[in-house]
């Protein structure tokens, strides 16, 4: 098998399995153990040399960055992002929000609110209030718009694997409408839920149990 995806059940992970299940391509599956630092061990950096997952090879070819192999499929394919300058430049610029926005500021949002040894409320109030407004500037997008960038493309599936987290993050997207119509759309299609589910099925129950345990969520 060509392609090799090392991953792990995260939100960067699951842009790339997402993507191989949506473009329909065989590849194989490794998944990497973050809790033992597999990702840093030297077999792996050989792949990423920033010891971080997703990774791909593909005929042994190595591609790290989950934007950047979302980018190399959808070239590899010609799917899922259009072949002219300005098509491709809207599906690039909706990856980048994600990839500079949406990402990193639910990823601290997690760090202070879930993980961080003491509650800094500052900080997460911060980090929440930022994604907030991230979500907001998509629900004013999505208005008009049925997906960020024209037709259903690798922009939608990166922004979605972070953005239907949300709740672990302690973010509401309460009245955002056009949003939630979005993430139910997208997150409804079979190549989403499978490429999901990899390298593990998620365990929906105990997603809302853990998310019902926390405290109220940042609206504004």
């Amino acid at each position: 098998m060509a392609i090799i995806l090392y991953t792990s059940p995260t939100p960067n992970g699951w842009k790339a399995s997402i993507t191989l299940e949506e473009m329909g391509l065989p590849y194989e599956v490794k998944l990497i153990n973050l809790g033992t630092n597999e990702q840093k061990e030297p077999w792996f950096t050989a792949i990423n040399p920033n010891g971080r997952i997703p990774a791909m090879t593909d005929d042994g070819f190595a591609v790290f960055e989950s934007g950047a192999i979302m980018i190399y499929l959808a070239e590899k394919t010609g799917q899922l992002m259009p072949a002219d300058v300005q098509g491709r430049s809207r599906v690039i610029q909706w990856l980048m929000f994600q990839m500079g926005g949406v990402g990193p500021m639910m990823g601290q949002a997690n760090v202070f609110f879930r993980y961080f040894p003491e509650k800094i409320q500052p900080a997460i109030d911060r980090y929440q209030r930022e994604v907030r407004r991230l979500f907001e500037v998509m629900d004013g997008h999505l208005a008009n718009n049925e997906y960020l960038a024209g037709d259903y493309s690798i922009a939608d599936i990166a922004n979605w694997s972070w953005a239907h987290t949300h709740e672990w993050s302690g973010a509401s997207i309460e009245g955002l409408d056009h949003l939630d119509r979005w993430m139910k759309q997208v997150g409804s299609r079979d190549a989403v839920q499978r490429g999901r589910d990899v390298p593990v099925p998620r365990d929906r129950k105990a997603e809302e149990e853990s998310a019902a345990k926390t405290g109220p969520m940042i609206l504004a």
